[in-house]
């Protein structure tokens, strides 16, 4: 297995960006292949953005869902976005880089190019809906001198996503995201206003228990998914605190509130979703 860091690089200063000197790094989870064998064949790879409210990254939902990932049969890489004093979009164009190195390393570590989802959790998962729905802005490729379909994620995978700036607002991630910018940025910053038909399909899931980001945030992703007619998968579950991860005893807390037993299945069922996505 390769794994590596690498620092996601982007000229904030050639984009009219504002950006400190901590690097956003890439971690690859990337499993073994054996060329010339039957199993030297093209996996889907899993880029995660792990969430924190824009404030700090929580290391729960990084290595262990990775791991979880490759366990799957899947590839798995870390994205570590910058954070505060950062604002938006610096963190975007750092997701939009690392969708760029994965594809200029896809033949390298065997990744299906059709297959590369942009998984996020909690504030992560408004990242990660950002590339699916910015994905092509005719900024994010000319400021990267790509073309727009290299950015555009395979699919979605949002774990009780940040989504709207609305009456249901995580409002610490706003602020965090948005800084200086919060007073002009914050009702446009409402993701399930930027739905359309170029959206990803997209894997949601999160719980009725969630009182820090209320459920309320998948289900307008999931109505304007409807909308726009893009097909997504939503599980709604009855019980559990935010931020579980993987929902197991591996990535629980001290205060033992990240365990929820019925919650555990959803790398599976989301498993059944990608395998699927390619019989379509």
């Amino acid at each position: 297995m390769i794994h590596e860091c690498m620092d996601v690089n982007v000229d904030y200063a050639g984009i009219g960006l504002a950006h400190d000197d901590t690097k956003a790094t890439l971690t690859t989870y990337i499993m073994d292949t054996y060329p010339g064998k039957a199993l030297a064949i093209p996996k889907p790879l899993i880029l995660i953005c792990p969430g924190g409210g824009f404030g700090h990254l929580s290391v729960r939902e990084g290595e262990p869902v990775a791991l979880r990932m490759n366990s799957l049969g899947f590839h798995a890489a870390i994205l570590r976005y910058t954070l505060v004093p950062n604002e938006y979009p610096c963190a975007l164009y750092e997701l939009a880089t690392a969708m760029k190195m994965i594809h200029e390393h896809a033949k390298e570590w065997y990744v299906d190019e059709n297959r590369i989802i942009v998984a996020g959790f909690s504030a992560g998962g408004y990242l990660a809906a950002s590339l699916g729905t910015f994905w092509n802005d005719p900024k994010l490729s000319k400021n990267l001198g790509v073309s727009s379909e290299l950015l555009q994620p395979s699919g979605l995978l949002l774990g009780y996503p940040v989504i709207t700036s609305g009456e249901y607002a995580h409002r610490a991630s706003f602020e965090n995201l948005l800084g200086s910018q919060y007073e002009s940025l914050v009702e446009w910053a409402s993701l399930e206003n930027h739905v359309t038909k170029d959206t990803p399909k997209t894997f949601l899931w999160t719980t009725f228990g969630d009182q820090t980001v209320p459920m309320e945030n998948a289900m307008c992703f999931a109505k304007a998914l409807r909308k726009a007619n893009v097909p997504f998968e939503f599980h709604s579950f009855p019980y559990g605190s935010h931020g579980l991860s993987l929902a197991n005893s591996e990535t629980d807390m001290k205060t033992l509130d990240k365990h929820q037993e019925e919650c555990t299945v959803w790398p599976d069922l989301f498993s059944t979703w990608l395998r699927h996505m390619k019989d379509e």
